[in-house]
């Protein structure tokens, strides 16, 4: 009888063994790290410390912005910091001195600096804006106000875009995100940044800063943080709104972002791909920080020209402060998951995944933490979706051609960028005569003519658009387009749940079939 026993429940140990998860086995002991910084970056680090929980790892993090993020690495307050812009920068005349303890750069993500907004024609909302640098330019400095302005007609030949002011939302804290795209206005638009930081009581040349300079009466929002910045821009009653915010946090909002022109002559949007073919271009210097210049004027037609990545600040070569070998052996730990298995989830976050260069050029700084325990990358132990045998990168390579309705001219793409992917209604195509120039467009608020003058057209039949509306007059709006909810249905969940379902019944049967027998047949023995 005993046989019979050990039989079943070495059965019933087996399937249950197939149902229930195994206790996760921690080769080495974790002990908690902290570290600040970014939001640019915040939506990856979250995620990544999240995902590594599994391993025993605790890391926290406190998305308070590049600027404050050094200063509390500085003064050894957390383990790590992450930022888009290095120590050395003076801002106001404040200089940003760099730690005297020992440090280093290493790249985390890359991703590309967004234009969120919010706009409507009539009760439709603008899903496919597009806009040229100079226009952007010219819109956070202050000298496009208006959202009919010809200039922004020109880049949106089939949008009759409402008589309605622009307000430009930027950052009130110091951030990496006002620095990388300071540093590209500074870059680009030179005369432009500059005339407005005079304006701004700030000495020229002005360059790029993590604090955004806003000149009173100019109609500009200062809001903190990228949830901050983003958030604002999402409400309701803020149409007409546009900041600059990383495309992760549009795609989360459900919100769209402006295609940006490319030297190439198309609109381009923040993806994955895109960014990563622009960043073929970028040089990295020898202390790993990045020089963009060849990022903003990437010839590649799929290149997005606001590409850039971010960095951790990392204690290395020896023990120093609080920071001690148990948390440098945690702090490698997570580095080296982030460069290789953590980039898998960067697209879906809204981050293109780190190129091999900088994955190979981060592992040799996160072998000089103090503890740390090196581990090799490479295509067979690195799961960066970036990495192929050739060397290239692999997504860079793969990446897909704009469509023509992309290249700059009369045609635009109606579909939906960033989260929002639904379309917007287009004017009929500009024929004739009909210009897409900046000269040929009618002014802000003096209507948008018929046939000619805007280069929009007048859509079909000889309808006649309402200015402020960008609706046919007659038609009661009848707009369509709006946004778009979705049910999620967890196709996983539903085949575990008929996995364990089937395993269950599988073990009840056998329990049955091993135990049953033998009880029956010793309660007949035992009848007269």
């Amino acid at each position: 009888m005993r046989t019979w026993w050990r039989a079943a429940a070495a059965g019933l140990a087996l399937v249950l063994g197939a149902l229930l998860p195994a206790a996760p086995a921690y080769a080495v002991t974790y002990v908690p790290i902290s570290g600040a910084g970014s939001s640019w970056s915040g939506p990856a680090v979250y995620q990544w410390a999240s995902n590594v929980k599994q391993y025993g790892m605790t890391v926290s993090y406190a998305d308070t912005g590049s600027s404050d993020g050094r200063n509390r690495f500085k003064s050894g307050v957390v383990d790590y910091a992450v930022s888009e812009i290095p120590y050395g920068l003076t801002d106001g005349g404040v200089t940003d001195y760099p730690p005297t303890t020992k440090f280093s750069y290493m790249p985390i993500v890359a991703g590309g600096t967004s234009l969120m907004y919010n706009l409507k024609i009539g009760n439709s909302r603008v899903s496919n804006l597009r806009l040229s640098g100079e226009v952007v330019a010219k819109i956070f400095t202050g000298v496009i106000t208006n959202w009919s302005d010809p200039a922004i007609k020109a880049d949106n030949p089939r949008l009759n875009l409402p008589a309605r002011k622009i307000v430009p939302v930027v950052r009130s804290d110091g951030s990496g995100t006002s620095a990388q795209f300071t540093l590209w206005l500074s870059t680009k638009y030179p005369n432009l940044w500059n005339d407005y930081c005079r304006k701004a009581g700030r000495s020229t040349p002005c360059g790029f800063t993590s604090n955004f300079p806003v000149v009173p009466g100019m109609g500009f929002t200062a809001q903190s943080g990228s949830n901050g910045v983003a958030g604002y821009v999402k409400q309701d009653g803020n149409i007409g709104t546009i900041t600059y915010v990383e495309y992760s946090y549009a795609v989360n909002l459900n919100f769209p972002v402006a295609k940006v022109l490319n030297k190439a002559g198309y609109y381009i949007e923040p993806t994955a791909s895109s960014v990563a073919v622009a960043l073929v271009q970028a040089q990295i210097k020898s202390d790993l920080t990045q020089k963009l210049e060849g990022v903003y004027d990437a010839e590649d037609r799929r290149a997005y020209p606001l590409s850039s990545y971010s960095y951790m600040i990392i204690p290395v070569d020896q023990v120093q402060g609080s920071f001690s070998l148990d948390k440098g052996r945690t702090l490698a730990a997570f580095a080296y998951y982030f460069l290789c298995e953590g980039q898998q989830q960067a697209e879906s976050l809204g981050y293109s995944p780190l190129p091999v260069n900088l994955v190979t050029a981060g592992k040799a700084q996160v072998d000089r933490i103090p503890g740390a325990v090196p581990k090799p990358i490479d295509g067979r132990s690195c799961n960066n979706p970036t990495l192929s045998p050739d060397g290239k990168n692999a997504l860079a390579t793969k990446a897909p051609q704009p469509k023509d309705c992309d290249k700059k001219g009369l045609d635009m793409c109606a579909s939906g960028t960033g989260g929002a992917r639904y379309n917007t209604p287009l004017l009929a195509m500009p024929t004739g005569g009909a210009s897409a120039s900046p000269g040929a467009s009618a002014s802000p608020g003096a209507g948008t003519g018929t046939g000619t003058g805007t280069g929009t057209g007048t859509g079909t039949g000889g309808t006649v658009i309402d200015p402020d509306t960008g609706q046919p007059i007659g038609t009661g709006g009848g707009a369509t387009g709006g946004d778009v909810t979705a049910t999620t249905v967890d196709l996983a969940a539903q085949d575990r749940s008929t996995r364990r379902g089937m395993l269950l019944l599988a073990a009840a049967t056998l329990v049955a079939v091993v135990l049953l027998p033998p009880l029956l047949a010793r309660t007949l023995r035992r009848r007269p």
